[in-house]
């Protein structure tokens, strides 16, 4: 299953993560006596909060107890966290850019790769030619812990055709099915805080939905939508208490976009039922929170797949109520605040992370409107 192949048209070649305080705190400025001004880095530990008064009382003083010279400000804290993302392959997607604002608040990353781009993605990433990419705000290099392989099209090794087992591109590796992952990473680590799903693929997306074949419609929903499904199944058990998981999404589940086709659409509309779904039976189950990104058009090399991903991407920036280019980081950064505890009462919820798009309902750039 290719990671975010040919079905996400929501992807960026990923620059330097800018922080994520800077582009997405604008709550800070609620906390009166709290600094508005963020460190340089970005990310720092949380100040204290501390009460005047009990909370029952009609007037209560916040105030900021400072730390050991810790900066003023509002960051995000994910220092001791550790994120599962699944869907990095290379480093210019949406996973990747999830993975790097996660690393510059302080996560530790594991990352699931589909397995045929195994090789050279850890090849790539061991001869440094992703380094300038992995930089961080604070001039370090986003590291990542462990590769896993990952194929979350099969659930378990009983799930796997024997034409794929045999199949000289999966040759080499091996416990790449969601439950061996998921029990690899508990042997390794013991336990995850944040789960990420970055990948799609419907191998008709070309394709409109009135030709579209049963099994192009199902295999899109398979690795677009199930595929969540079955990754919050195997790893919510080692799910830490008040973790966090988040997936990606696209306003074609709401909206028709002609030529985004191949049941990718339907997988879309899926995949954010479920989240309302997962939301609840994670949060009781578990105490963990779900949540979906619905990203804009951006271009990476698997959005270019669709065939006319250049041409969204004008269509968001002429139309959007912010006329500006969407970037990979600024989904990332997003991302970041969803599963930190400044997000600690959002879960279940689709969050658009698009220039405003989504909030468009006639194209400005029409020529009956122009007229």
């Amino acid at each position: 299953m290719a990671p975010c192949a040919a079905a996400d048209a929501q992807m960026l070649a990923a620059s330097p993560c800018i922080s994520a305080s800077q582009s997405m705190l604008a709550s800070r400025a609620a906390v009166s006596r709290i600094s508005p001004a963020l460190g340089t880095s970005g990310f720092a530990s949380c100040p204290r909060i501390a009460y005047s008064r009990p909370l029952g009382s009609s007037s209560v003083a916040v105030r900021a107890v400072s730390g050991e010279s810790t900066p003023h400000g509002l960051p995000i804290d994910l220092r001791g966290k550790r994120a599962f993302i699944a869907g990095v392959a290379d480093d210019n997607g949406y996973g990747w850019a999830i993975a790097k604002a996660l690393a510059a608040a302080g996560a530790e990353i594991l990352v699931g790769t589909w397995v045929p781009a195994l090789n050279i993605f850890e090849t790539s990433l061991r001869r440094g030619k992703f380094d300038e990419s992995r930089k961080l705000p604070d001039g370090s290099l986003m590291e990542i812990a462990k590769v896993y392989p990952l194929d979350a099209v099969y659930d378990s090794p009983e799930d796997v055709p024997e034409e794929v087992k045999t199949n000289k591109r999966y040759s080499g590796s091996s416990k790449w099915t969601v439950k061996e992952a998921a029990e690899s990473v508990k042997e390794d680590f013991g336990s995850i805080d944040i789960l990420v799903h970055s990948l799609a693929n419907g191998p008709e997306v070309t394709k409109p939905l009135l030709e579209t074949s049963r099994s192009g419609y199902l295999a899109a929903m398979s690795a677009s939508s199930y595929s969540y499904v079955s990754l919050l199944q195997h790893f919510l058990p080692i799910m830490n208490s008040g973790g966090a998981s988040i997936s990606l999404t696209y306003i074609a589940s709401e909206r028709t976009i002609p030529g985004y086709g191949g049941g990718m659409s339907s997988a879309k509309a899926a995949l954010e039922s479920d989240t309302r779904v997962l939301a609840f039976e994670a949060g009781r189950k578990g105490n963990i929170r779900v949540n979906t990104i619905s990203a804009g058009p951006l271009g990476s090399r698997a959005a270019k797949a669709i065939g006319f991903i250049e041409k969204m991407i004008e269509y968001s920036y002429v139309n959007a109520p912010l006329e500006k280019e969407l970037r990979a980081d600024e989904v990332g950064n997003a991302a970041a605040f969803l599963v930190s505890p400044l997000a600690s009462a959002i879960t279940g919820s689709t969050v658009y992370v698009d220039n405003g798009l989504n909030t468009m309902a006639i194209a400005v750039d029409s020529p009956t409107v122009a007229s």
